[in-house]
């Protein structure tokens, strides 16, 4: 009864942590160029069952010596049953309940929202923008850009778009925002120039692991993880939306939800069990 109880309790625990994982994708489910979020569960390794008594068997009966074995002076030896792999008949395996393993990054694309400004931009295929912060360089797919008074391009929160130097981009006082062309590969150009102003710099890793999360829509490289030249193509006047599907991620929501109350419920039945095996079984009349 206790290893049930702590199996259903393994069982709310995974479930509260999808829910939360759940909660986070509808809650950016309107965030541009986010990425959801996916919980990988693991089982524990099942523990095989083993039936006690059946230390030495002689034509089906078990030869018991007592309570101790004191002739071979194992002291884990207990009414024939021995702390072995070996020692006795395994009747079958009793599951341990499971776990998050890994919150997962589901990088896939994203549908395309025509804005008509200058500097939205969103990726077509793999990459991300390289963004200036305080921490130092980060990545995201949020490709809604503007141009400060200065002229340098930045996102909602004052970071720098870089470009392929790694240097701030600033387009020329003057330039009407209706001039700048942002071709596929990220170069730009003004109306009756053949050279381009800068080239925006588009990223991708080799290991969906070597960068991770760390808030406002932004991807941290893990272990000084070197990013790569991407093959995505820039799309001006577009914005990527979230690929969080709301309904999908409601009905999974909804069956999260009912696993819980199952594990709950089981844990509610193995207390009540213990509670008239120590009240009820053992009372003496």
């Amino acid at each position: 009864m206790w290893r049930g109880l702590y199996t259903a309790a393994t069982g709310m625990i995974t479930e509260a942590r999808r829910t939360d994982v759940i909660a986070n994708n509808l809650a950016n489910a309107a965030t541009t160029g986010y990425k959801k979020d996916i919980s990988v569960h693991h089982e524990f390794e099942n523990m095989l069952i083993k039936r006690m008594y059946d230390d030495n068997i002689s034509g089906g009966v078990p030869l018991n010596k007592g309570l101790l074995d004191t002739d071979s002076g194992d002291v884990t030896k207990f009414k024939g049953f021995k702390v072995d792999q070996n020692t006795g008949v395994t009747i079958g395996e009793l599951g341990l309940g499971d776990y998050i393993a890994e919150i997962a990054v589901d990088y896939s694309q994203g549908a395309f929202e025509s804005t008509g400004n200058t500097f939205d931009l969103a990726i077509a295929g793999e990459g991300f923008f390289a963004i200036q912060t305080p921490q130092g360089i980060r990545y995201t797919r949020n490709g809604a850009f503007f141009k400060n008074q200065d002229g340098v391009l930045q996102d909602i929160r004052g970071y720098n778009l870089l470009d392929t130097r790694g240097n701030q981009i600033t387009i020329p006082q003057g330039t009407a925002d209706s001039s700048i062309t942002i071709s596929g590969d990220g170069s730009i150009y003004t109306n009756g120039e053949e050279n381009p102003l800068a080239q925006i710099q588009v990223v991708r890793f080799d290991n969906r692991l070597a960068i991770q999360k760390q808030g406002d829509n932004l991807f941290a490289p893990v272990n000084n993880a070197q990013p790569e030249p991407a093959t995505g193509e820039i799309v001006q006047g577009m914005l990527e939306k979230s690929n969080v599907e709301i309904v999908r991620e409601m009905v999974e929501l909804i069956h999260n939800h009912r696993l819980y109350e199952a594990n709950a419920k089981a844990v509610t039945t193995q207390d009540t069990m213990l509670d008239n095996s120590v009240n009820q079984i053992g009372r003496l009349s």
